[in-house]
């Protein structure tokens, strides 16, 4: 005697939620930051003490690709700050290159914030 109220359908598979191109382009962008500031700080253009950037950075790469909501949060923040500095920078300077990069921050930022993006990380 079978109770069909008890008995569990079988679940269907699960859809693949992998990485969007996009967000390993962003991952790219991190890891290239980690090695121009790494590069900067080993040749003394800047302090020793931005090597604990280029950590971050690649920490926050590795763990957007591998989809953990760490690394998302990592990449968002470092993005978001970037473009604060952009913005800053542009105003003492006045160079566009500054602005060129904050924008180009904001762009990643606005993309990591999004629901599709969010939904598929651990």
């Amino acid at each position: 005697m079978t109770n069909s109220s008890n008995a569990k359908s079988p679940t269907p598979p699960a859809e693949y939620r992998g990485l969007l191109p996009a967000m390993a382009g962003i991952a790219l962008y991190m890891l290239v930051l980690a090695g121009v500031v790494g590069f900067g700080a080993a040749t003394g253009r800047f302090p020793r003490i931005f090597l604990i950037l280029c950590v971050l950075f690649v920490a926050a790469a590795v763990g957007l690709i591998r989809l953990y909501r760490w690394g998302w949060a990592l990449t968002s923040a470092a993005s978001f700050l970037l473009m604060s500095y952009g913005v800053w920078a542009y105003l003492h300077t006045r160079m566009a290159a500054a602005l060129v990069m904050s924008f180009l921050n904001l762009i990643f930022f606005l993309y990591l914030v999004r629901p599709e993006v969010r939904e598929r990380l651990r």
